[in-house]
Formats: C-alpha cells, sequence, structure tokens
C-alpha cells in the first residue's frame, strides 16, 4: 500500500477526481484513493478490478462481453450469424461499388466475430465435458484466424453516432483471445487512461471556447461536472453495484449541459443569434461526444479533432476581436 503522500485526499479528488498531480508515481502503482482500489496509468487513478482465473470459461465469458459491447456501439445491420459467413464473404467478394463493398465488408466482420465465438463456445464446452483442449488444437487456430481477419475489416465499420470506426473496440476480442486475460485487464487500463484524457480534452476545450461569452457565461461548473462523472463512468464496469449510482450522476449531467440555452440580448442582432445558434450545435455535439466515449470506453480521436476544430472556428468567428489581424 502506498503512503498519503502517494495517495490523493478526497479533497483533491472533489477537484480533479482522477488526475495525478505533478511528480506522479509509476504506472501500475496501486493505492487507495477516496475509498477505492486504484490503478495509476499515464497520468490518472483508475479503479482497480481483480482479473478473473485464467480459465477457457473465463475467457468465453469475456470474449462474449466484448463482442456484445462492440456490436452496440457500431452501425446496425451489421451483427450476421456464424453461419451465414459463406454468404457474407461472397456478397463483399462480388461487390464493386465501393460504399457498398464497404457495408458488405462490416457485415463480414460480423459474421466472421460470431463463428468465433460459436467455436470458442463448443471449445468451452468440451472441456467442461472433460476433453482436454491444447493451445495449438486446430479450432484454437480456426477461431483465432477469424478474430484477426474480423479484425483487418474493422476499420470499414463506423461508430453508431456515424462519425468515425471505434478500430479499438474490433481488438479487444482478438486481444482476449491471444492474450492472458491478466495482461488483458491491463492493457485496457491504457485505454480507459486515454479515454479520460479526451474526456477532459473535450470539456476543456469548450470551457474554453466559451470563456468570456455573454451569452454562455456559468458553463465551466456544468462541463466539470460532466467530466468528473464522464470519467467515473469509464472507469466502472456495468457489473459493479456503484455503477447504480454513477450511471445516473453521469447521465443528470449530460442533461443539465444539453437544457443550456445561450441568453440573447432583449434585441438580438443576425450575429447575437447566429452565435447562439453555433453555441447550441457546439454544446449538443460535444455532451453526445462525450456520452459515446463514455458508453464505448474507448478514445475517439476524430470525432475529438473534428469537435476541437469546430471550437476553434467559433472562438474567432464570434468571440474574438472584430477586425484584429495575427501579429507579424
Amino acid at each position: 500500500m502506498q503512503s498519503e503522500a502517494q495517495n490523493p485526499s478526497a479533497d483533491q479528488r472533489s477537484r480533479q477526481p482522477t488526475v495525478a498531480d505533478d511528480g506522479a508515481p509509476e504506472n501500475g502503482t496501486m493505492a487507495e484513493v477516496d475509498g477505492r482500489t486504484c490503478i495509476f496509468t499515464d497520468g490518472y487513478w483508475i479503479k482497480y478490478y481483480e482479473p478473473p482465473p485464467e480459465t477457457l470459461a473465463a475467457k468465453k465469458a469475456l470474449i462474449e462481453a466484448l463482442t456484445r459491447r462492440l456490436f452496440n456501439h457500431v452501425e446496425h445491420g451489421i451483427n450476421i450469424p456464424g453461419f451465414r459467413l459463406a454468404e457474407a464473404r461472397a456478397a463483399y467478394e462480388r461487390e464493386t461499388e465501393p460504399d457498398r463493398k464497404r457495408v458488405n465488408g462490416a457485415m463480414l466482420a460480423g459474421a466472421l466475430f460470431n463463428r468465433a465465438a460459436t467455436i470458442f463456445t463448443k471449445l468451452v464446452e468440451l472441456q467442461e465435458d472433460g476433453v482436454q483442449v491444447e493451445p495449438d488444437d486446430a479450432l484454437m487456430h480456426e477461431c483465432g484466424q477469424y478474430l484477426l481477419e474480423a479484425l483487418e475489416l474493422g476499420r470499414l465499420v463506423r461508430h453508431r453516432g456515424g462519425d468515425e470506426g471505434i478500430d479499438e473496440l474490433w481488438g479487444e476480442p482478438f486481444k482476449a483471445f491471444s492474450q492472458p486475460i491478466a495482461a488483458f485487464y491491463e492493457s485496457r487500463y491504457v485505454k480507459i487512461a486515454l479515454t479520460m484524457r479526451d474526456i477532459d480534452r473535450i470539456t476543456a476545450t469548450i470551457a474554453a471556447t466559451f470563456e468570456g461569452s455573454r451569452q454562455l457565461p456559468e458553463l465551466r461548473p456544468l462541463l466539470d461536472d460532466l467530466a468528473d462523472t464522464a470519467k467515473r463512468k469509464t472507469e466502472t464496469l456495468r457489473t459493479d453495484p456503484i455503477i447504480f449510482s454513477v450511471w445516473p450522476a453521469f447521465v443528470v449531467a449530460s442533461d443539465r449541459l444539453k437544457r443550456v440555452q445561450p441568453q440573447l440580448p432583449p434585441a438580438p442582432t443576425p450575429r447575437d443569434i447566429h452565435e447562439a445558434q453555433e453555441a447550441n450545435r457546439i454544446l449538443k455535439a460535444g455532451t453526445a461526444l462525450v456520452s459515446h466515449i463514455v458508453r464505448a470506453r474507448v478514445p475517439m480521436p476524430k470525432s475529438t479533432r473534428d469537435l476541437i476544430d469546430k471550437c476553434d472556428r467559433f472562438r474567432r468567428t464570434f468571440l474574438e476581436p472584430q477586425g484584429s489581424t495575427p501579429s507579424a
């Protein structure tokens, strides 16, 4: 156990719940943080969960959970049963129109994942019946090949919001298959830290964008609350009993931000109205993006960059002095 000097106080966590100060401990440091066992990863204290035992049954359960999570966050229509793999592959190979071929590739990826899950399920059932399944078993190899091919096709799949793919989600079932469970859990803390960093970047950028805005003068406390509850949700497994307080806190923080309306002057100009409309779009897009990231528990770099660019254009258009020119 770490000393109190390495262990943030409850007051510190209330201001910045998961970020460590300068002179942070090494990655992998364990400590009690605000009554929770946490692991330090890339600047964040993240709630620690003991990995399950290294068995085929545990791996099967993990891959099934990751696959369900994957299909929950990607575009509709690609959760193709594994027994239709040959049909999905034939449709992908004969399609020539690029946009349609992308969708067929996404459907093929779904069929490959489901075929791999079927094989793994049967292997676990054999093991439960006393049949020894070796790591180099031919069916284990076939399962791995299906997952690897699905991972390669995963770049064609879009997030359900339509902005981008989430390659990280496609890689996770293959990692869970090919790595020890403990190693997979360790890699997840890195992903969670990156996710938390994106949440901080998004909320800090929006707060800085509207700094000094007369239409949205009281935004920062709401954004701070969104960031804190979003990061807490990101680190919490759905099976953890605390989810019944963590998830409502995040939903309420999101809803409060969604309800914010810019305050127009009594006689608004067309520019005032345009500013309010654009501000509304940024707030809705930012809140939705944080929600997508929190639910997927992986970064969404393209969408994050796009939002930051929108914030930059908004500030230059509406909040920087008009007619100013860059210094030489």
